[in-house]
């Protein structure tokens, strides 16, 4: 334990999601060797983003206006809406430069141990969106764990009804990865995705 405001700093910084004790120490020793220019100019930009940074009106992602960049892109598809967990997940979505439709945030995952249900996420913006006759697909990209699965499941229960055609991205073994050390829920993922390659 170091003394006030340097072990107040570690504190607040080991609160930062995958930010463990180490790294905050770590950091926070940067930053108070830092030169002042530093550390004006990080104070700056995150006074900046809380000011400036707020989500899109109509998918939830990160954005500086009241729509976001991918919402007010017109040469995007409506015919798909892809369901993703937060903004980085938009993100590395569009890196892969293979989904031309539109996304909406739900702001988080079921986990009830967390104290986080359906109703705490994004889920009753999607249900209206999904009023547009346009929209032929829903793309469930929730993360491949516990509370990712939950989501998708809660998720294709509710959409069920509305004949929307609803699919769910494969997972499975990454590219240069081992079989050995690939665990019982991914091989599983792994067959049940596999394709045909050759043959009927």
């Amino acid at each position: 334990m170091y003394e006030g405001v340097v072990q107040d700093l570690i504190d607040a910084l080991s609160r930062l999601p995958g930010v463990g004790p180490k790294s905050a120490q770590r950091i926070a020793f940067y930053l108070v060797q830092a030169d002042d220019d530093q550390a004006e100019a990080l104070a700056k930009i995150l006074l900046e983003v809380r000011e400036r940074v707020r989500f899109c009106a109509t998918c939830g992602n990160v954005s500086e206006h009241e729509l976001c960049n991918i919402c007010r892109d017109p040469r995007r598809t409506k015919e798909a809406i892809c369901v993703v967990e937060e903004s980085k997940d938009v993100q590395a979505i569009e890196k892969t430069r293979e989904f031309r439709g539109f996304y909406h945030v739900l702001g988080g995952a079921i986990s009830p141990i967390d104290g986080i249900g359906p109703e705490n996420l994004r889920i009753r913006e999607l249900m209206a969106r999904l009023n547009d006759p346009e929209i032929k697909e829903v793309i469930i990209a929730t993360d491949p764990n516990l509370e990712g699965e939950a989501t998708a499941t809660y998720l294709t229960r509710m959409l069920a009804p509305l004949g929307i055609t609803v699919s769910r991205l494969a997972s499975g073994l990454p590219v240069g990865g081992d079989l050995e050390y690939a665990d019982e829920v991914t091989l599983g993922r792994a067959f049940e995705g596999r394709r045909i390659v050759s043959g009927n």
